[in-house]
C-alpha cells in the first residue's frame, strides 16, 4: 500500500455510494403514509440523506484534484489530464445512456426527457471544468488552489440569483445543465462548488500532508469549520445584510442549505480521516473503488433502465419501515456482490470512450 494514498477518501465515496442505494431503495419503495415529517426517525433519515450528495461531489473533488496535481510532480500531468477529460466524457455518456428508452424508442415513441442531468453527467463536466481550470492557472497550485475556493464560495453565494433560472430559448442539451425547469435532478451550479471546495482541500493535503501535525490541524480545521458553517454561517450573513444592506446576504441566510451541508461534509471528512486507521479495511475500500459500477447496476434494478421494468415499477411505494430497511440492506448487498464479482462498469466504458476519443482525433487531423 502506498504510504502517500490517502486511504480515508476511499472510505468516504464508499459511505456515500453505500447512503446513495440506501436512501434511493427507500425513497422509491417506502409507502407514503408512513414520510411523517414529525418522526424522529424519518426526520433523521432524511437529513442524513441530504448529506449525500454534498459528500459525492466535494470527496470526487478532492480526490480526481489530488491526483491531477500529484500527476505534475510526477511528470505525467498531460497524461491525467487527459485522463480526466475521458473520465468526464465517458460520466456524461454512461448518464444519458441510464436514461435512454429503449422500448419507447422502438415503439415510435420519443421524448426529450432521457435529456435531464443528473448525478453522472453533473461530476463528469465538473471533472472537465476541474482540468481546464488547472489548465488555466498554468498548472500553478497555488493560484489554483486560490481560484477553487473563490469559485466555491460565489457559486454558493450567488445561488439565490439563479434559484429560480429558466432558459426557454436554449436547447435542452445545454439549458439543462443550468435550470431544473426541464426536470433535471442536479444541475452545474451549485453543484460544481462542492466540487470546487474538493479541489481546494486537495491542494491543502498535496501541499501539507507530510508534515508531522498535518492529521492532527486538518481534522481539527476539518470539524471547527464544518461547525461553524452549520450553526454560525446563517448568522454571519444575517449580520452582514445588516451591515451591509446587501439584500443577496439575507436571502441566502433564509435558505442556507449549501454552506451547512457543506460544513456536514467537513464534519464527516473529519470523522473519517481521525479514524483511517481502523476505517482501512479490504472490503470498505474496494466498495470505495467501485462507486460507477455500484451506481450503473443500483440505477438499473430500481429504476429499469434500457427495460423500463425496474423495482419503481414492479413495486413502488408500498413497503413499511421494517420492510424498508430489510429490502435495503438485501439490495446493498447484492448490488455490491454482483460490482465485485461480475461487472467491470469503469474499465470497460471507459476503454470503449478512449478508443472512441482516439478515433476521432484520427479522422480529425
Amino acid at each position: 500500500m502506498s504510504a502517500n494514498r490517502l486511504y480515508f477518501i476511499d472510505a468516504v465515496r464508499a459511505f456515500a455510494i453505500l447512503m446513495m442505494l440506501q436512501g434511493h431503495f427507500i425513497d422509491t419503495l417506502l409507502d407514503v403514509s408512513y414520510r411523517d415529517q414529525e418522526h424522529i426517525a424519518f426526520k433523521t433519515w432524511e437529513y442524513f440523506r441530504g448529506i449525500t450528495a454534498p459528500t459525492f461531489f466535494t470527496i470526487s473533488g478532492l480526490i480526481f484534484s489530488y491526483l491531477l496535481i500529484r500527476a505534475k510532480k510526477n511528470g505525467n500531468v498531460n497524461q491525467r489530464m487527459r485522463k480526466g477529460l475521458t473520465r468526464g466524457l465517458m460520466l456524461i455518456g454512461v448518464g444519458y445512456l441510464l436514461r435512454i428508452p429503449v422500448f419507447e424508442w422502438l415503439m415510435g415513441r420519443f421524448s426529450s426527457y432521457f435529456l435531464v442531468v443528473d448525478v453522472l453527467q453533473c461530476i463528469g463536466l465538473s471533472l472537465i471544468l476541474i482540468v481546464f481550470f488547472y489548465r488555466i492557472t498554468f498548472k500553478k497550485t497555488l493560484i489554483f488552489s486560490i481560484l477553487m475556493l473563490i469559485l466555491g464560495w460565489t457559486i454558493f453565494l450567488t445561488e439565490p440569483l439563479y434559484r429560480y433560472l429558466e432558459l426557454p430559448q436554449v436547447p435542452n442539451l445545454l439549458s439543462n445543465y443550468l435550470t431544473k425547469a426541464n426536470g433535471s435532478i442536479f444541475t452545474i451550479i451549485p453543484w460544481f462548488g462542492y466540487v470546487a471546495f474538493g479541489a481546494f482541500i486537495s491542494t491543502l493535503f498535496y501541499r501539507y500532508v507530510e508534515r508531522p501535525k498535518f492529521k492532527t490541524a486538518i481534522v481539527l480545521g476539518f470539524l471547527l469549520f464544518g461547525m461553524a458553517l452549520i450553526f454560525k454561517s446563517s448568522w454571519l450573513f444575517m449580520q452582514l445584510h445588516h451591515w451591509l444592506n446587501i439584500e443577496l446576504f439575507k436571502d441566502v441566510a433564509y435558505y442556507n442549505y449549501l454552506f451547512t451541508r457543506l460544513g456536514n461534509v467537513l464534519i464527516l471528512f473529519s470523522l473519517f480521516y481521525f479514524a483511517e486507521q481502523y476505517i482501512k479495511q479490504p472490503l470498505i475500500l474496494k466498495i470505495g473503488q467501485k462507486t460507477l459500477s455500484i451506481y450503473v447496476i443500483h440505477f438499473i434494478i430500481i429504476y429499469g433502465s434500457f427495460t423500463g421494468i425496474g423495482l419503481h415499477q414492479l413495486i413502488g411505494k408500498t413497503l413499511n419501515p421494517w420492510e424498508a430497511i430489510i429490502g435495503a440492506l438485501i439490495f446493498l448487498s447484492v448490488v455490491c456482490f454482483i460490482s465485485f464479482y461480475y461487472a467491470k462498469t469503469n474499465a470497460f466504458v471507459y476503454s470503449i470512450t478512449e478508443k472512441f476519443i482516439d478515433k476521432v482525433k484520427r479522422y480529425t487531423h
